[in-house]
C-alpha cells in the first residue's frame, strides 16, 4: 500500500515566453506547407515520405528547437533576435504570464513527461524534475491547425504528437545529446566552504553524474531538442490518439473507426489501416469509444463507450491490411465485460493492472468496479466495488485512474479531489473531508480537483495536474517494502520505503502499552547514501533481517546494507564492481549474512555477503551459479533458503555454518512444470515441512514431504505432495484464498513468536500455538488460520472437503505486521493537516493498531473448542489490555445476537462466551464494562444468560471490587427498580467509606441526588453509614450540591444513567478504545 508523505512540490513553467523557441510547424507566411498530410484518404507516396524525412534533417534553424536555458547567453539572444518581432507581439497579446496547462502525459520508461498549454509544449525530466525544452507555437500554426488538446508520447520517447482542436496531429522529434548538460549549479559565494564529515561512500563518481549538481537521486540532466516532424490531417476528426510501439492509433468520430498509422511503412509500403466499428460484430455499442486504454504487458485494450459499456479488446494478429476501409476483416476482437444497469453505472474511465491481472472501471456515480481477468475469451468478472466516503455531488465526476508501476496502489482523480486504494480495495488517503473553498483560499488546488495524474518511475511519486492551473504537483509517497520484496521479515518488521530512504518499526521490544500508543514515535528512519541514490535511483527492493537489526536496499545496479544499531551504511567502494550486476529475484538475511539473487551481463547467481566485511567481490562468502534468473528468494525456518527460478524449479538450500565461514548447500529441487503456468506471475514462495521431518529427518528429503505455498497474482495456492500409482511424486493443487495482497506464515519467522512457543510436552500442548498460523490480507479483512496443519488436513482435493473457515479481523487501516506476542495487528494510515494560518498542507503517517485476540477466541468458541480458546488466552493473560480484549469479545457477540437473534438457544453463542469469561478473574469487571458501552435494550439479552444482578453485586462486593459493584448497582436500579435506600446502596457506601474511596462516595452521592433532588435521600444514607450530613455543618445556598462534604466532591447531575460514568454507546468503536 502507498501513503502520501509530506507536502507536494510545485512546478511551474516560469520561462518567459520570449525566451522560448517559436515553432511555425512547417508553415511559412501563414500558408499550409507540404508537410501537412491527409492520411485518412490517399496515403503519401514513398517519394513524398523520403522527401519529408530529408526535410526533417535539413530544416532551417527555426525548425530546430533546443532548450533555451542551455548554451551561452549570446546564442539565446541570437535565436530570439532571428524571430519575427511581429509574431512575438501577436503571441504575447494572446497569452497571459501564466498559461493554463491543459494536458500531461508520461513516457513508458518514466524518465520523461510532457506538458502542454493551448499554445505551447514542454518536455520535463522526472527525476530530478526539471524543464528540458519548451516550444511555443506561432500564431499561423495555431490558426491553421488549432490549439493543443492532448499530448501523446511514443514509448521510446523519440516522437511527441499533439492532438489539436481542428483534427490535426502535429508530430515532433525529440533528440537528446548524452554529451551535453542542460543545468549547472552556480554558487553565489564560491569562496566559502562548508565543513562536512567524510562520506561513507569512498568510490569515485561515474561519468553520468552532472558536475556540480546534487540531483537527490535520478538521471543526469542532458540537453534535449524538439524538432518539428510533420502535421497529419484527419478529416474524420480525432477523438483520441494513442501511441504504440509500431503505430499511432487514432479514434475517429465521423465515421466511427479506429485508424492505425504505422510509424514506418511495412514491406508492402502500407502505412495506414482503418477498421470501421460498424463492421465489428462483437461490438454492440454505437459510436466511437470515449476512451481507449492500452496495456502492453497484457497486450490488452479497454474501450469505454458512450452508452456506458466497457469492452476488453485485443488486436487481431497478422491481420494487416491496406488503407481501404472497405475491408471486411476486423482489426480488433473483443467482448463486453461491463454492462451498466443504471445511468449511475455507466463507465467513464478505465485502468489496467497487468501485475495482478485486473481492470478498474470508473463509473458515473464516482464508484470504481474492480474486474479480475482470468482469460481473454470472456473470463472477466467483477469482484469488488469501491466507493468514496462522500457523495458524487461532493467529489464530482471521475477524471483519471492510474495504477502504480508495481500494481499495488490505485490513484483516482475527481473533479473536486482524489483518493487512493490498495490493489484489492483497502481505502487509503484522500483529499476529501476538507472544504474545497478552504483549499482554494489557501492555494491548495491539488486537493480540490484533478485533471490528470500519473505515477513516476518506481512509484515513489505521483504527478498531479489540477484543473485551471498553470502548475503541476509532485506528491511523494511512502510504501510498504512488501510491494517489491514480499518477505516474511518485511512483514514481521513493518518496513516502509520512501523515495530516498527507509523506515522500520521498532515497537516490538517496547512495553505493551507503549506499542499501542499513537503519541510515541517508534520508527527508525534512515536515508540511503546520496552517491548511491543519485546513480541508482529508484530503489527497487528493500529487505529487513528477521530480527530487524539489518537492512538492505537495491537500486538499478548494485546494493547497499545498513546496521540499525551502529547507524552505518556499507556500499561498494569500487563503482565498476557495483555497476556490474543488478538484483533480480530479491534478497534475504540469515543472521548477519545477506543473500542476493543477482543478474550480470553473462550469468545469474546467488551471492552471499557478510555484514562484517566491506562490500567487495573479494569478500564474497560464496557465489552460486543459477541456470535461470531467480523469481523469488525466501527464508524458511531456521536454516532453509528457497529459490524459485524462471525455469519453474524450486531449489532448496540449507545454511551450513562453521567457525570460519558460512556456506549454502543445495539439498533438494522440485520441478513444477505443468503446475505453475507462468513463473513470472509468482510473487512469493513458502513451504511447510512436517515437524517430525524438521526434528529428525534428512534435509535432502524435505522436498518429498513439504507442502508449498505460492502467491500467484492474488491467489494463494497450496501444493501438497502425494504419490501416483507408480510411486512417483506428484502435487495436488488447491486455491486457499483469493484477492491476497500479502500473506505471512509465522513459522517462517520463528524469532517473531518466542513467547508463543509451547512450554508443554507432546503434540497436544502445541495444538493451538500461533507459531503455525497463516495470515492473509484480502484488501478488507485480515484472515488467519491459527493452525496451518488443520488446513493441510482438509486441503487434498481427493477428499472433496471444504477448507476450514478462517478467522476474519476487520480493519479500517492497512495492516503491515502481525505482532504475535502482543496480540495486535499493526498498520499505518495517512492524516492530512491543513490550517488557515499555514501556507502549506502536509500528510503524516500515523500508527494504528487493533486487537486480533477477540476474533480468534470467538471463532474457537463458535467451533465448540473451549479448551483451545482457554489455551490460547492463557498466553495473552499477562497483557495489561487483556481484560479489554475480553470486553471486546463480549461486546461484539452481544451486539450481533441483539441485532440478529439466533433461531434457537442451541445456536446462541453468547452463553458459551459468558461461560468462557467466567474462567478469568476479570469476569465481573468485563461484564459490567460491557454494559457501560451498550444500549439498555441489550441488557436484558445479556442478563438472561447471567446470574441475577444481585448475585453479581454480592460477588463484586465480596472481592472488594467496589467500582465493579457500583456498576451492578446501576444495573439493579435499571432492571429491578432498587429503592434508593436499599441495603445494597448502604452497604456499598459503607464499604467505600471504610476504604476511604472518596471518589466512589462522591459518585454514589451524585447517584442519590439524581434520584431525589431534595437531598433527603442522600441525608438518610449518610446517616445510616455514620457520615455527617453537610446540612448539619452549615446552611446550604440555593443550588449548592449536598456532596460537598466529601473530599473533592463536585456538583450533581440529573441524568441517572450518567452517574458513575455509565452511558450507552452505540458504536462498538468507542473513542476510549486504545486500539483505534
Amino acid at each position: 500500500m502507498y501513503w502520501p508523505f509530506s507536502s507536494p512540490s510545485v512546478y511551474e513553467q516560469e520561462l518567459p515566453i520570449q525566451n522560448r523557441i517559436l515553432s511555425y510547424d512547417g508553415l511559412e507566411d501563414g500558408f499550409k506547407s507540404d508537410t501537412s498530410t491527409d492520411l485518412l484518404g490517399e496515403k503519401p507516396s514513398d517519394s513524398a515520405i523520403e522527401e519529408q524525412n530529408l526535410k526533417d534533417h535539413t530544416s532551417d534553424p527555426e525548425s530546430s528547437h533546443t532548450n533555451p536555458s542551455s548554451g551561452s547567453a549570446d546564442s539565446r539572444h541570437q535565436k530570439a533576435k532571428d524571430t519575427s518581432k511581429d509574431d512575438w507581439n501577436v503571441v504575447q497579446e494572446q497569452r497571459g504570464p501564466n498559461e493554463e496547462i491543459v494536458g500531461i502525459c508520461n513516457a513508458r520508461s518514466g524518465h520523461l513527461f510532457a506538458t502542454i498549454t493551448r499554445e505551447s509544449l514542454s518536455i520535463w525530466q522526472t527525476k530530478p524534475t526539471v524543464l528540458l525544452a519548451s516550444v511555443a507555437r506561432s500564431s499561423s500554426s495555431l490558426k491553421t491547425y488549432g490549439t493543443n488538446v492532448s499530448p501523446i508520447l511514443r514509448p521510446d520517447n523519440a516522437i511527441l504528437a499533439i492532438q489539436t482542436s481542428q483534427g490535426y496531429l502535429i508530430t515532433y522529434s525529440l533528440l537528446s545529446d548524452p554529451n551535453t548538460q542542460s543545468y549547472q549549479l552556480i554558487f553565489l559565494d564560491g569562496g566559502r566552504r562548508h565543513a562536512r564529515r567524510k562520506s561513507v561512500y569512498q568510490g569515485s563518481r561515474t561519468a553520468n553524474t552532472v558536475k556540480g549538481v546534487s540531483l537527490e537521486g535520478g538521471s543526469p540532466v542532458h540537453e534535449l531538442s524538439i524538432r518539428f516532424r510533420m502535421a497529419i490531417k484527419i478529416d474524420a476528426g480525432v477523438s483520441q490518439a494513442l501511441a504504440l510501439d509500431d503505430e499511432l492509433l487514432v479514434v475517429t468520430p465521423r465515421p466511427a473507426a479506429i485508424q492505425c498509422i504505422r510509424w514506418v511503412p511495412d514491406r508492402a509500403g502500407n502505412q495506414t489501416t482503418t477498421g470501421l466499428l460498424s463492421r465489428m460484430q462483437w461490438l454492440t455499442s454505437k459510436g466511437s469509444p470515449l476512451e481507449v486504454v492500452y496495456d502492453r504487458p497484457m497486450n490488452l485494450f479497454v474501450w469505454t463507450m458512450g452508452d456506458g459499456k466497457a469492452y476488453a479488446v485485443r488486436r487481431v494478429q497478422g491481420n494487416v491490411q491496406g488503407g481501404d476501409s472497405r475491408d471486411f476483416n476486423p482489426l480488433f476482437d473483443g467482448h463486453q465485460f461491463h454492462t451498466p444497469e443504471t445511468d449511475e453505472q455507466r463507465s467513464a474511465k478505465a485502468a489496467v493492472n497487468s501485475k495482478f491481472s485486473l481492470i478498474a472501471i470508473g463509473c458515473a456515480d464516482a464508484s470504481i468496479w474492480l474486474y479480475s481477468v482470468r482469460d481473454y475469451s470472456g473470463g472477466i468478472t467483477c469482484f469488488r466495488r469501491l466507493t468514496l466516503p462522500v457523495s458524487v455531488s461532493t467529489s464530482g465526476k471521475i477524471t483519471t485512474l492510474a495504477y502504480s508501476p508495481d500494481g499495488y496502489c490505485l490513484f483516482a482523480g475527481f473533479e473536486h479531489g482524489w483518493m487512493v486504494w490498495s490493489v484489492y480495495g483497502q481505502p487509503g488517503a484522500s483529499s476529501f473531508g476538507h472544504e474545497i473553498t478552504t483549499s482554494l483560499d489557501l492555494d491548495k488546488r491539488w486537493l480540490a480537483g484533478v485533471l490528470d495524474a500519473f505515477w513516476t518511475i518506481g512509484g515513489s511519486e505521483a504527478v498531479i495536474l489540477n484543473k485551471h492551473g498553470s502548475c503541476f504537483y509532485v506528491l511523494e509517497f511512502v510504501r510498504s517494502a512488501l510491494t517489491n520484496c514480499l518477505a516474511s521479515s518485511n512483514v514481521s518488521n513493518a518496513l516502509l520505503q520512501t523515495s530516498g530512504g527507509l523506515k522500520i518499526y521498532q515497537g516490538y521490544d517496547t512495553p505493551d502499552l507503549t506499542t499501542i500508543s499513537a503519541d510515541v514515535s517508534l520508527w527508525h528512519e534512515v536515508h540511503v547514501p546520496n552517491p548511491y541514490l543519485d546513480e541508482q535511483w529508484p530503489m527497487k527492493a528493500a529487505v529487513a533481517s528477521p530480527d530487524g537489526r539489518y537492512l538492505a536496499v537495491a537500486g538499478q545496479r548494485g546494493l547497499a546494507h545498513y546496521s540499525v544499531a551502529s547507524g552505518r551504511w556499507k556500499v561498494f567502494e569500487d563503482v565498476e564492481m557495483q555497476n556490474e550486476f543488478s538484483v533480480r529475484g530479491g534478497m534475504c538475511w540469515h543472521q548477519h549474512i545477506l543473500i542476493a539473487a543477482i543478474e550480470t551481463n553473462y550469468s545469474y547467481e546467488l551471492r552471499v555477503y557478510s555484514r562484517e566485511t566491506s562490500l567487495d567481490n573479494a569478500n564474497l562468502l560464496q557465489v552460486i551459479n543459477l541456470d535461470a534468473p531467480a523469481v523469488h528468494i525466501a527464508t524458511s525456518g531456521d536454516d532453509s533458503i528457497l529459490v524459485y527460478t524462471y525455469e519453474n524449479v524450486l531449489d532448496h538450500y540449507i545454511v551450513i555454518a562453521n567457525k570460519k565461514s558460512l556456506q549454502l548447500s543445495r539439498v533438494g529441487q522440485i520441478g513444477l512444470h505443468g503446475i505453475i503456468r507462468s513463473p513470472a506471475r509468482v510473487r512469493a514462495v513458502s513451504w511447510i515441512v512436517p515437524d517430525h521431518q524438521l526434528r529428525n529427518g534428512d534435509p535432502s528429503q524435505d522436498v518429498a514431504v513439504a507442502s508449498v505455498l505460492f502467491l500467484v497474482d492474488g491467489k494463494l495456492v497450496l501444493l501438497q505432495p502425494s504419490t501416483n500409482d507408480e510411486g512417483e511424486l506428484k502435487y495436488d493443487m488447491r486455491v486457499v484464498a483469493q484477492n491476497v495482497e500479502f500473506y505471512y506464515l509465522a513459522r517462517d519467522s520463528p524469532g517473531s513468536v518466542p513467547s508463543l512457543h509451547s512450554d508443554g510436552s507432546g503434540p497436544e500442548a502445541e495444538e493451538h500455538a500461533l507459531r503455525d498460523s497463516l495470515w492473509v490480507f484480502d484488501g478488507q479483512n485480515m484472515r488467519a488460520w491459527i493452525d496451518v496443519q488443520t488446513l493441510l488436513e482438509f486441503a487434498p482435493a481427493e477428499y472433496a472437503r471444504e477448507l476450514p473457515v478462517s478467522t476474519s479481523t476487520p480493519v479500517d487501516f492497512y495492516p503491515l505486521s502481525v505482532l504475535m506476542s502482543k496480540g495486535i495487528l499493526f498498520g499505518v494510515e495517512s492524516e492530512l493537516s491543513i490550517g488557515r494560518d499555514a501556507n502549506f498542507t502536509i500528510f503524516r503517517t500515523m500508527a494504528r493498531t487493533t486487537l486480533f485476540i477477540p476474533d480468534i477466541l470467538r471463532d474457537q468458541l463458535a467451533q465448540f473448542n473451549s479448551p483451545g480458546a482457554l489455551h490460547l488466552s492463557h498466553r495473552y493473560q499477562g497483557l495489561p489490555y487483556f481484560a479489554h480484549a475480553l470486553e471486546v469479545l463480549l461486546h461484539n457477540v452481544l451486539d450481533d445476537e441483539v441485532e440478529n437473534p439466533p433461531p434457537s438457544s442451541d445456536n446462541a453463542l453468547l452463553p458459551a462466551v459468558l461461560s468462557f469469561l467466567s474462567s478469568f478473574p476479570e469476569y465481573l469487571e468485563v461484564v459490567v464494562q460491557c454494559t457501560r458501552k451498550t444500549e439498555l435494550r441489550s441488557w436484558r439479552t445479556l442478563f438472561a444468560h447471567l446470574p441475577p444482578p444481585q448475585e453479581l453485586f454480592e460477588a463484586s462486593l465480596e472481592q472488594g471490587a467496589l467500582k465493579t459493584a457500583a456498576g451492578y448497582l446501576l444495573v439493579l436500579h435499571t432492571l429491578t427498580d432498587v429503592h434508593s435506600t436499599s441495603p445494597q446502596v448502604i452497604r456499598l457506601l459503607r464499604a467505600a467509606r471504610e476504604g476511604q474511596d472518596w471518589e466512589l462516595c462522591k459518585e454514589l452521592a451524585r447517584f442519590l441526588m439524581a434520584l431525589d433532588e431534595s437531598g433527603r435521600t442522600l441525608e438518610q444514607a449518610l446517616n445510616l453509614v455514620n457520615l455527617a450530613s453537610p446540612s448539619n455543618s452549615r446552611p446550604q445556598s440555593e443550588g449548592e450540591s449536598l456532596t460537598n462534604g466529601f473530599p473533592n466532591a463536585g456538583n450533581g447531575t440529573s441524568d441517572v444513567r450518567g452517574e458513575m460514568g455509565f452511558s450507552p454507546v452505540r458504536d462498538r468503536n468507542n473513542s476510549t478504545d486504545p486500539f483505534t
